[in-house]
């Protein structure tokens, strides 16, 4: 579902180069201060929400995992393109009190990409008295700021090589960044505050090993993915989730509507008794929270290398010692049916 037909391969981009043999998980030594940080993950997390249902359960798991003081969120961004995906945020923010997260959105994106399961609709939903079913904190939609301007606030106040991007959808806003300029937020250009303050991306996405054949969020909008790519930092890694690691990693629809049984008024919940989601969701999506949370321990990692992106969103991955890129790998069944549990322990607790 993640992926269309094969297509031919063409010239490609280059996006990763040298990088020391560092893990993303691995302390780092900032070269301006000589100090690492040691604090945990901070965590913006980039998606395209109101489409797939992984999303959500990847942003509810980074709620419950800052409740355990184990990340700070620092900011949702949300790439797909128009208000109303940013006020399905909003709800999810809300109902499990985080409130305070900021919230970026991107207004000039992907025109009519692809949805999968539609559930924009969320934030209207009434009770039978005809009530609101979930409270919001925005109320103006349209002071929201690009997500590409949240980014550089949000890592200009960070310490060097601190920030994790956890990117689960579209790379319009990182795209955006990448070609901003510096500001009255920092005078760093975007390429040169991900230069700095982030210590490591993790993007669901990527098809690697034996097939080569496009990859569905960056074909969706391959002129933001082409910029992302060429642009990046060559010092900053790259971990990819590909579509097979979480292929196998089915939460089923009656198991999500259980799992919630002691209430219906979830936004998680609501979506599987509304929308058809008898669809192949598979949790796609949470692998790249729980390599940012976990480290690299909880994964199988390719070598490293250098990953190219063709005109047609082909990910084309070259192994290279030096290289700042990696993916992960798929488990067997005994490490998917664990990952299972890690989301659905989650999703049972009761919000606060």
């Amino acid at each position: 579902m993640k992926h269309t037909i094969r297509w031919i391969l063409a010239s490609v981009l280059t996006c990763c180069g040298m990088l020391s043999l560092a893990s993303c998980s691995d302390e780092e030594t900032s070269e301006k201060d000589g100090d690492a940080y040691k604090g945990v993950p901070l965590i913006i997390y980039d998606s395209d929400i109101g489409s797939s249902t992984d999303d959500l359960f990847a942003l509810e798991m980074l709620y419950r995992l800052e409740e355990e003081g184990r990340c700070k969120l620092l900011g949702v961004v949300v790439d797909r393109e128009g208000e109303d995906c940013a006020a399905v945020a909003d709800v999810m923010n809300t109902y499990f009190g985080h409130g305070d997260v900021p919230i970026g959105l991107v207004r000039h994106g992907i025109i009519n990409p692809r949805v999968w399961i539609n559930y924009k609709a969320l934030p209207t939903y009434t009770t039978a008295n005809g009530q609101p079913m979930f409270r919001r904190t925005v109320s103006d939609y349209s002071s929201l700021p690009d997500g590409w301007q949240l980014y550089r606030r949000l890592l200009a106040g960070q310490p060097d090589h601190s920030v994790s991007i956890c990117t689960v959808g579209f790379v319009t806003a990182l795209a955006d960044l990448l070609t901003s300029d510096g500001d009255d937020i920092s005078p760093l250009s975007g390429v040169e505050l991900i230069r700095r303050k982030v210590k490591c991306i993790y993007l669901q996405g990527g098809v690697f090993g034996e097939s080569v054949e496009p990859d569905f969020n960056f074909a969706q909008g391959i002129t933001f993915a082409q910029t992302f790519f060429s642009l990046w930092p060559k010092e900053v890694d790259m971990v990819f989730s590909p579509m097979e690691v979480g292929q196998e990693v089915e939460y089923k629809p009656e198991q999500v509507i259980s799992d919630i049984s002691w209430t219906d008024v979830h936004p998680i919940k609501q979506v599987y008794m509304t929308c058809n989601c008898n669809t192949g969701q598979m949790m796609w999506d949470p692998m790249v929270v729980i390599h940012a949370v976990e480290g690299d321990a909880a994964f199988s990692l390719s070598e490293r290398g250098t990953v190219a992106l063709t005109p047609k969103a082909e990910t084309i991955f070259t192994p290279s010692a030096t290289g700042n890129c990696r993916y992960q790998r798929s488990g067997d069944a005994a490490w998917n049916a664990m990952i299972l549990e890690k989301i659905r322990k989650y999703n049972k607790m009761r919000a606060n």
